[in-house]
This record gives C-alpha cells, structure tokens and sequence, in this order.
C-alpha cells in the first residue's frame, strides 16, 4: 500500500513537471521524518492550538467587514502546526468558503502536485490565507482589508513559528510585504522580521492564478526548485 501510494504521488509530480520541464527526474523514494519527542511535542500542540483557537475567536469578532457578512464560513488554516514550512495563498473560494478548508478542488489539485514536485505532501506542511473569508464575486481585496487582516495572519505566522515562508499570489505579498506587483517580486527570496526571527520568504504565484494563465507554470516551476534548495541549504526535514 505504501509503494503504491508513493507510485501515485510520483506520477502526479510528474504530470505537473512534463508542462513546465521534460528534463526533470524525480525521485519515489520515501521522505526522511523528523521525530520529535512525543510528550514534547503533546505540550506544545495543545499551546498551538489553544492560541489558533484563540485567533479564531478574534478573527470571528470583527465587526463591519464587508468579506466576513458574504462569507459562510472562517477558513483559518490546516495541517501540520509544527512544520518549519507554512504557505499562504491569497483568499478563500466557493468551494473553501463551503467546507471551512484549504485549497481544494482544482486549485488544491494543482497545489498537491506542484509541492510534490519537489517531495512534500501538503499535509506536512501548514496552510492558509491571507484573508480568512471568501470575497463577494471572489473579487481582490482591496487596500484596506489587506491591511486589516495583515494583523491577524502575523500573528498566526508567530504561532506557527516557521523556518520559511511561501507566498503564493499578489494578496499574499501584499500583506507580508506591501509590496503589489508581483510580476516583479516572484522567485526572489526576501526575509521577514517577526518577533525578532528572520524568516525567508519567497514569493510566487497562486495556483488559481496558473489555473487561468498556464503559460507561467514555468517560473513557479524555477520558484518551486528554489524552495527545494532552500529546505536543503537550511537542513529541514518534511
């Protein structure tokens, strides 16, 4: 079952690579674990997720916001809360609002195959938004509520706690960086200060954004083996 399910996971990374890059040979070996002590471990999970609750709570409070009335569910954020590696991407859509979870559907698909390209599973590693709530019409969000809820994903950044940040799409960048054109910031690494840790950021784009323009799986392909080299260069284990 296991070699199967390793087979299965090499031939989605290399349906993604065979668009953006025919030379690339990957490997179905399984991925070394780090085991961390498990009463250890234990205690700082129930700190984490009573924090990640508490940030719910405070995110569900805010009054007069226009994504929170449209909005049918708080999407926060999923799988490992210990990774050394946390996503963001832009905002949540139909089917997230939906569930109250991450990436799914086509979007999650694409996000699935392109970190498996480069030998992680999605649920080793920890996901969320920017902005915890779909947008009406899955408009952008503007300036404003950028900036309004910036705060809150600091803060969740801070629980986390982790080696290296990946922001995937212009929202993102936005609210990590103020910076807006991301054609112009993709596939450089850039660094954070967040309570006194430096965190690298990288930055590309989304995969709803690949959905629509498919021509540019190709630089997030150069983004992704840069993210690779930087787990390496840093010694994390996934």
């Amino acid at each position: 079952m296991i070699k199967k399910t390793l087979n299965q996971n090499a031939k989605y990374a290399q349906e993604f690579m065979k668009s953006i890059e025919t030379d690339f040979i990957f490997s179905d070996k399984p991925i070394n674990r780090f085991k961390v002590d498990s009463t250890e471990n234990n205690n700082t999970s129930i700190k984490k997720n009573k924090l990640l609750n508490d940030l719910k709570t405070k995110i569900n409070s805010i009054e007069n916001c226009n994504l929170k009335n449209n909005s049918k569910n708080l999407v926060l954020g999923e799988g490992n809360i210990h990774a050394d590696v946390m996503l963001i991407g832009e905002t949540p859509g139909e089917i997230e609002d939906k569930t109250g979870l991450c990436f799914q559907g086509e979007v999650g698909n694409l996000l699935n195959k392109m970190l498996l390209a480069i030998n992680i599973k999605r649920e080793n590693i920890y996901t969320t938004y920017s902005i915890n709530f779909r947008p009406p019409e899955d408009r952008k969000p503007t300036t404003h509520e950028i900036k309004r809820y910036a705060i809150f994903l600091k803060e969740h950044i801070a629980i986390i706690n982790p080696k290296i940040l990946i922001l995937m799409g212009s929202t993102a960048m936005e609210a990590i960086t103020g910076l807006s054109k991301i054609s112009n910031e993709r596939g450089k690494w850039k660094e954070i200060i967040l309570k006194n840790k430096t965190i690298p950021i990288m930055i590309s784009f989304s995969p709803s954004y690949l959905i629509r323009f498919p021509e540019n799986k190709k630089f997030s392909w150069e983004d992704l083996k840069k993210i690779k080299q930087k787990i390496q260069d840093l010694n994390i284990r996934i």
